[in-house]
């Protein structure tokens, strides 16, 4: 038995339109077509298979991966390995949704002042540290993370291996240049520190007056944090005019949790009146 184009797309529950473009890539090619009126007729054999095309399609499966199914020696098994990578894809998706909206809830606690500290403007004093630095492809977090979790095992060895305390707070700050950024990793060091292999003395300098800001809990929230600490610099007139800083002030461990206590700190000047 065959079925015209209008019958054929009412059985699978799609358009006549999306059954030619099924045609057009190969997917789903008519059993036969009229050579002179160019009707398409599909057999009733064929039905599994649009069925299968319009489930898949559903879940958001795309055709080429179809496609695979369509022509595998052994469907049933194709077809439990694309569910299975479809519902890895899924799954992903709604973590990162799931963050997302964690991040929104966040954000919206944060507007209506229930989580977090106000900016407060204070100078910050020098402090000799041991340091390690290294240059991030970018400035997202999916660039930076990498790059400082390297940093800071690269930097515990060398201190180890010198026999050099590790002295809290952690110091991380960051220079952008171009369109990279170069990372900076570091413990407070003691009063008469020593250079060694695979670290550097960095005397960071006396700020004027910074910018703080306390972001509580681990990483995945920290930008919001810095926007937020940015926002209120330029509504407060201000502008930042260096490297900005990052002080672990309870940082068990090296895995951020959710009682992390970090300051964040960014050097700002008065803007010109009329800039």
């Amino acid at each position: 038995m065959h079925y015209s184009i209008g019958e054929f797309a009412a059985l699978g529950r799609v358009s006549a339109r999306m059954l030619r473009h099924y045609d057009a890539v190969g997917l789903l090619v008519p059993a036969s077509v009229d050579a002179r009126t160019g009707y398409r007729r599909y057999a009733a054999e064929q039905l599994p298979l649009l069925i299968r095309i319009v489930e898949l399609r559903d879940l958001g499966v795309g055709l080429d991966r179809i496609a695979t199914l369509a022509g595998s020696s052994d469907p049933a098994a194709e077809l439990r390995r694309v569910l299975v990578e479809r519902r890895v894809e899924l799954e992903a998706s709604v973590a990162h949704d799931r963050a997302r909206l964690d991040r929104i809830e966040r954000r919206l606690r944060q507007l209506n002042g229930e989580t977090m500290s106000k900016v407060a403007y204070r100078p910050i004093e020098p402090v000799t540290v041991y340091a390690a630095r290294a240059v991030s492809p970018g400035s997202g977090p999916e660039h930076v993370g990498p790059v400082v979790g390297s940093l800071v095992s690269r930097l515990d060895d060398a201190l180890a291996s010198a026999g050099r305390p590790r002295m809290e707070p952690g110091i991380f700050w960051y220079e952008p240049t171009d369109d990279r950024l170069t990372v900076h990793v570091s413990y407070i060091a003691e009063d008469d520190p020593t250079p060694g292999a695979g670290y550097e003395v960095v005397d960071l300098p006396e700020v004027a007056e910074a910018a703080t800001l306390i972001h509580l809990g681990d990483m995945t929230s920290i930008g919001e944090s810095w926007a937020t600490l940015m926002e209120q610099v330029v509504a407060d007139g201000y502008r930042i005019i260096g490297p900005t800083r990052e002080v672990y002030l309870v940082a068990e461990g090296h895995d951020p949790g959710p009682d992390w206590v970090t300051e964040l700190q960014a050097p700002v000047a008065r803007r010109p009146i009329g800039d």
